[in-house]
């Protein structure tokens, strides 16, 4: 990676730097839709002019087990991305409602994850003694669980609660210890710098120094990091909604998509391609994006 110019500051070299990556501008764009599709997915559905939940009998033939009419899963004028075998109902209009559902759940739990985790990370490296201990031990005592089948098991027990917010708090619970060694071991390194110990001198107390000269100072790796999760926690989201534990019909998910579709894979396979395809391009974009930054502004842990 070309040096920093004097007086660049992160933000100036990460914008220089995805100026001259097109593929990371690409994945950039990419992020952008999915973001807007999930924010505008009431009125895209509206647009199309069916709601996620709304039958179309008219779209399927019910002598032939309920397959869509026409050609590649129904797509025609009326049904842009075709319709679901047996139901009819509209894949746009529920390929964009999953959209939004998984981005909420992968950002709620991802802003969980980097808040809970900044925070034990800067007071475990920043006091140290018995702070740094007990949260350290809480980190090995949470990274120790196994989080998946953990996940499944909490998620089936519960029955008659929010869905999306289970998941979403579920999800953060088990996340933060990763952020938490990063920002620990960045702020270990950073306790000591002389402007530290300058601001320590000159009467600032922890709070100060914490949040005016220590925090500044992991905000590049914390971000990067940031970036590299939100793919973790799509995926997430759709495994456990693909094992049947995770957001419930009759609202619209990617991983229930596709769980929904294996049944119908050989006899109408765009059921069955179309969330996959959705859910690739939201994973491979956010990652791409992620390991761009994580160079960027993370360049040591990049190469590490």
């Amino acid at each position: 990676m070309p040096a920093a110019a004097p007086g660049s500051s992160p933000w100036q070299l990460a914008r220089r730097e995805l100026r001259r990556r097109p593929a990371v501008r690409v994945s950039l764009c990419v992020v952008l839709l999915f973001v807007l599709m999930a924010l505008t997915a009431p009125w895209l559905g509206a647009l199309g002019g069916w709601s996620p939940h709304e039958f179309d009998k008219s779209a399927i033939d019910p002598y032939l087990g309920g397959q869509p009419l026409g050609s590649l899963g129904g797509i025609s004028a009326e049904h842009w991305l075709g319709v679901e075998p047996v139901t009819g109902r509209d894949l746009f209009a529920r390929v964009v409602h999953g959209a939004q559902v998984s981005l909420l759940i992968a950002f709620a739990a991802t802003a969980i994850v980097v808040l809970a985790g900044t925070a034990a990370g800067i007071a475990a490296g920043y006091f140290g003694g018995r702070t740094d201990a007990v949260l350290s031990r809480l980190m090995d005592l949470t990274m120790s669980f196994p989080s998946l089948i953990f996940m499944i098991a909490m998620l089936s027990v519960a029955k008659d609660v929010n869905r999306i917010v289970l998941m979403t708090t579920v999800i953060g619970v088990f996340g933060w210890p990763g952020v938490a060694r990063v920002v620990r071991g960045q702020t270990l390194s950073l306790k000591h710098r002389e402007y530290v110990d300058a601001a320590r001198v000159g009467g600032s107390g922890p709070w100060r120094i914490l949040t005016r000269d220590i925090l500044p100072g992991v905000a590049g790796p914390v971000i990067a990091y940031t970036t590299l999760l939100i793919p973790g926690m799509i995926s997430t989201e759709a495994a456990l909604s693909y094992l049947g534990v995770g957001v419930r019909p009759p609202t619209p998910s990617w991983g229930q998509m596709i769980a929904e579709s294996v049944a119908y894979y050989e006899t109408d396979p765009m059921y069955f391609v179309i969330p996959s395809v959705f859910l690739f391009l939201a994973v491979l974009a956010f990652t791409l994006l992620g390991d761009a930054l994580r160079d960027i502004l993370d360049p040591r842990g990049g190469r590490s």
